[in-house]
């Protein structure tokens, strides 16, 4: 078990260094089994954070981000957090002024994500495979920048199926309706 933890530590080492060394834009942190983001990453990434444009922590153990991860990588543009166990987000979310991306898919969230409706560069966030019953509808008809909400696979509520095309100016996905069971 050692073995393989520090197998996955030398894994994000690499590609943390790699991601220095190389000035790239993006951080690909995506199935490294972490169950908070490194805070040792701070450190080591402090010269290029201001480049990071783009975040990939798909697909790990993550319950939860932090406001300093939100503040730290203010230029971020795209941010993966598919396939975690995150049921909320930091309030500093709406700080992100660059944010155009958000993909939250399968993980834990019960609401819609209530800071992203404030997020003022949002585009397209992503919501599939999540526990949310409920949307503010209201929030969301004023996003002005937003052009995609996927919703399948959530339960939700039928208020959010009777919005209609002119009400909001974005593409609305979700999973077809059941059939109402004959008794």
């Amino acid at each position: 078990m050692h073995k393989r933890m520090g197998e996955a530590v030398a894994r994000v080492a690499r590609k943390v260094n790699d991601t220095v060394e190389n000035k790239t834009d993006s951080l690909d942190l995506a199935n490294c089994k972490l169950m908070t983001f490194p805070i040792g990453i701070y450190k080591a990434m402090r010269s290029v954070t201001e480049g990071i444009h783009r975040i990939s922590l798909a697909n790990n153990e993550l319950k939860s981000i932090t406001s300093r991860f939100v503040t730290t990588f203010s230029q971020l543009i795209e941010l993966n957090l598919a396939g975690n166990y995150l049921h909320r987000l930091p309030e500093e979310i709406t700080s992100l002024l660059h944010l155009r991306a958000i993909n939250l898919s399968r993980n834990r969230f019960r609401r819609f994500p209530e800071p992203l409706a404030t997020a003022p560069s949002l585009e397209t966030i992503d919501l599939e495979e999540n526990e949310i019953a409920e949307v503010p509808t209201d929030k969301l008809a004023s996003m002005a920048s937003l052009r995609s909400l996927n919703l399948r696979a959530n339960p939700v509520g039928p208020e959010v199926r009777l919005l209609v095309r002119p009400l909001v100016p974005f593409d609305l996905l979700l999973s077809p309706e059941e059939p109402i069971p004959k008794a």
